[in-house]
């Protein structure tokens, strides 16, 4: 431990940390902007300064390490005016546009302005002009918005391990973009979306659908069908002040309801027809000699990962949908003819925690009978732009229940929203079909919890199953490269792009970098989904009554001919960039 006095508070920490740590730690407060915890530490913007005394000039206490003895102040008034100083130069080279920015209210630069009583900018000069690029169908890139505070490379090249971005030009030309300074999509970018969780301004945002849904729920000819994924139920509170986690599911039933949909379904029961097939392809393959590893696909930004990185290993990927795909092709097929409406008439909209969800609905291969699947996927940032938009006061609305029948899921489907939910949903109807009864196991400890790479074996039907659990790109990549060299004996393995899983997706509430830094917010967002599985009636995807139903009446069994054509799909090499 090292001994230390900060604002003359007695510390005692351990060795090795930062002064920023140590103050966060003891509840004294240093203010950040490029800081972003074991993703960007390079103390690059200089807000975080502060005096030693001893020593001349200021220390940059996110990556000077505490000393035995050293005395640090961190607000002096010599601090708070180079502190002033130092934001006064970034916001003149910033837009001003803050009222019409997605980030307005939950700015990190904002805020700061606010803090140090920015009333004027004392530096006003020439500014830098970018493009502004909306190419891809899920990210927008505004650098007229940047701060060149590095946190979306750190994101991107440190965790994500994909270098789609990185600083170009110098001087005062210097901007983040891509190689060549070409569109998000015509790089290596998978959409995973954590750029834009770690961007504390406006400069990366979701492409916004909201505009499309609105005019089709005033269409009066038009049939709006909406679904919400297990993640966004445990997160969207917090846009309206709710503690992090929070399961606020009935309010947000409520409130789709009020914004106009004619049905409000449940994206986990989508999840409960993935197992159905995924478990059966799994069954399949092992009884078989089919090619394992098998791998889940659930994830589009995995998805486009494996197509540009690994186009020879694609046949390791279930040839399953995602949820919210199957569930749309679901609902302009069977739901349509039970209901009596044409399928072109009715206009499906997915609520997801991810961006990349805005691309995968736009795939060739997400259609059927000339028809998408899902026409359109808003985030939960952007329902809750649309709650705020229609004059909904989330905080007093009553809960409701989602429409049947397609409202009824298991704890199965919710535990899909977290790392190693769906090798657990998985296992839990593989098991019971393998050993032709319920086994009354609902639960595989091994392959939850926060780690990044989760290797594990259980034996289902009388045979060992090694599995693997990854979350984030650049643990997919240590597992992709160990089946590519011919050194995994796995079975089964589930990738999930977002480290966390969706939870912590890319168009989940933003959190601020002190939040994050002090904050398990996966933890407690999986542990809500966790404690819907405990609670629920139903916790396996096979005990669905309603999946049963359809089954009988529609798909006759999992893997059946009409069963591969609405909730299969196939994969594709996609070229890389040549850099």
């Amino acid at each position: 431990m090292v001994n230390l006095k900060i604002d003359d508070k007695e510390i005692s920490v351990e060795e090795g940390v930062t002064i920023l740590e140590a103050a966060r730690q003891n509840n004294i407060d240093i203010p950040t902007l490029c800081y972003l915890k074991e993703i960007n530490q390079i103390g690059d913007c200089r807000m975080c300064i502060v005096e030693v005394e001893g020593r001349k000039g200021f220390a940059t206490s996110c990556i000077q390490k505490v000393e035995e003895g050293m005395v640090v102040h961190t607000h002096t008034p010599a601090v708070l005016e180079a502190r002033k100083m130092v934001l006064d130069l970034i916001i003149s080279n910033h837009s001003k546009d803050c009222l019409t920015c997605t980030r307005n209210g939950n700015c990190e630069l904002q805020a700061l302005a606010i803090k140090f009583n920015i009333l004027n900018i004392e530096y006003e000069g020439e500014r830098t002009k970018h493009k502004i690029d909306d190419k891809s169908p899920a990210i927008v890139r505004d650098f007229n918005k940047c701060v060149l505070c590095r946190r979306c490379i750190g994101a991107c090249k440190n965790i994500q391990n994909i270098g789609a971005i990185d600083c170009i030009n110098r001087g005062f030309e210097s901007c983040i973009s891509t190689a060549g300074d070409n569109s998000l999509e015509d790089v290596d970018c998978t959409y995973c979306g954590q750029c834009i969780e770690a961007c504390p301004t406006g400069a990366l945002h979701e492409k916004d659908d909201t505009n499309k849904v609105w005019r089709k729920l005033k269409d009066p000819d038009i049939y709006t069908v909406v679904q919400t994924a297990p993640a966004v139920r445990v997160a969207l509170g917090e846009e309206f002040g709710m503690p992090i986690g929070e399961n606020t599911v009935g309010k947000m039933v409520t409130a789709l309801k009020k914004l106009g949909f004619d049905k409000v379904f449940d994206t986990n029961t989508g999840a409960d027809f993935t197992i159905m097939e995924e478990a059966n392809e799994f069954i399949d393959r092992v009884q078989n000699g089919g090619i394992l590893p098998m791998i889940t696909s659930c994830c589009p930004a995995w998805v486009r990962f494996a197509e540009k990185n690994y186009p020879e290993q694609l046949n390791h990927l279930s040839s399953c949908k995602s949820p919210h795909q199957m569930f749309g092709a679901i609902i302009k097929s069977y739901y349509a003819k039970k209901i009596g409406v044409d399928p072109s008439k009715i206009f499906t909209v997915s609520v997801m925690p991810c961006v990349a969800k805005k691309y995968e609905c736009t795939r060739p291969e997400m259609e059927e009978d000339g028809l998408r699947n899902v026409d359109a996927v808003i985030t939960t940032r952007e329902l809750s732009r649309m709650i705020k938009q229609a004059n909904i006061e989330y905080l007093s609305l009553e809960d409701s229940v989602f429409d049947n029948p397609m409202g009824e899921a298991s704890g199965a489907g919710a535990i899909f929203g977290t790392t190693g939910g769906v090798m657990e949903a998985a296992l839990r109807t593989a098991a019971d079909t393998l050993e032709g009864k319920d086994l009354g196991q609902f639960e595989y400890e091994e392959v939850r919890g926060g780690a990044g790479i989760k290797k594990s074996q259980v034996t289902i039907g009388g045979k060992e199953i090694k599995i693997v659990v990854a979350s984030g790109l650049k643990n997919a990549r240590k597992i992709m490269e160990e089946i590519k060299n011919g050194k995994a004996d796995y079975d089964f393995v589930e990738i999930m792009a977002c480290p966390g899983g969706c939870v912590m997706g890319g168009g989940q509430p933003i959190k601020n970098s002190k939040t994050r830094s002090t904050v398990d917010v996966r933890a407690l967002r999986a542990n809500a989904l966790y404690s819907i599985d405990e609670k629920s009636v139903i916790r396996k995807s096979h005990e669905n009554p309603t999946v049963k139903s359809i089954y009988k009446e529609f798909f006759g069994e999992p893997g059946s001919k009409i069963a591969h054509k609405y909730l299969h799909t196939e994969y594709h090499k996609q070229e890389k960039y040549n850099y």
